[in-house]
């Protein structure tokens, strides 16, 4: 009798956890094929009217499963009362409108589909809508706060890529920006570091953080310091640790205490 309500409890667990994740995939203009979107709704979300979100974009290669893979996403949602959102960034869309090809404008899919959708779709409370994200995603989700702060109320970077130029000849940048020899100026044009003074005088906050055995140490440490220079609501964690998995385990439980601190 006690190995068969084991058992099913078991399938009761398992039940209740596969009905609060949901997966959406999205047939986009945008795309060059479908995106999927993992959802993560809290054990807490029938009992509320409205519930903050967080958008958690992947790194590069990954795709919309890594941050499961990393943190338990399910368990995140109950502890936090979040919703979490993990679009698929297709291997190596860094997140943005390129210019090189058409049928790569992921800036356009977030903002005028993505978005849209997960608020009409979730019980999404509209004055706590957080992004952020590992490496390729941590620069985009601060790119994406950069290019359009009234729809967050904050974003975060771990490990991010923040400065597109460290990507020259790697990482996919080259078939999205063109040649940085022959048009440097367009790389900065789409390079968080070098767009982060158009949020001079917005008071929202920010939080990046980077291992210091990185190699993306240094350009986050300058983008600390721009921070600073421009007197933004922008903290900094610099600690032990390389751009993998371990780290990022240990620095998104950091970013969801500060969201967490930060719901209105």
């Amino acid at each position: 009798m006690m190995k068969r309500l084991i058992i099913v409890f078991a399938i009761l667990t398992v039940y209740c956890s596969a009905f609060a994740q949901e997966q959406i995939v999205y047939q986009s203009k945008n795309l060059p094929k479908a995106d999927t979107t993992w959802v993560f709704k809290p054990k807490q979300y029938k009992k509320l009217d409205k519930l903050p979100v967080m958008f958690l974009l992947h790194g590069y290669s990954g795709n919309y499963k890594q941050w499961n893979g990393i943190m338990d996403a399910q368990k995140y949602a109950d502890e936090y009362g979040f919703i979490i959102v993990c679009p698929d960034g297709l291997f190596s869309s860094w997140y943005l409108n390129s210019p090189a090809k058409a049928d790569w404008q992921y800036e356009n899919f977030f903002f005028d589909e993505l978005y849209p959708n997960i608020k009409q779709k979730y019980k999404v409370d509209d004055q706590n809508i957080f992004i952020s994200g590992l490496s390729m995603g941590g620069h985009g989700a601060l790119y994406l706060f950069i290019k359009r702060p009234e729809l967050f109320s904050g974003a975060g970077s771990t490990s991010g890529g923040v400065k597109l130029s460290d990507g020259f000849g790697k990482f996919g940048l080259g078939e999205l920006l063109g040649n940085p020899l022959a048009d440097n100026e367009l790389w900065k044009k789409f390079s968080v570091y070098d767009n982060i003074d158009q949020l001079k005088g917005n008071p929202k906050p920010i939080i990046f953080d980077c291992g210091a055995s990185d190699f993306f140490y240094a350009s986050n440490n300058q983008l600390k310091q721009k921070c600073d220079e421009l007197k933004l609501n922008a903290t900094y964690i610099s600690q032990p640790g390389a751009h993998n998995k371990m780290y990022w385990a240990k620095s998104i439980k950091q970013q969801f205490e500060f969201f967490r601190s930060q719901l209105k």
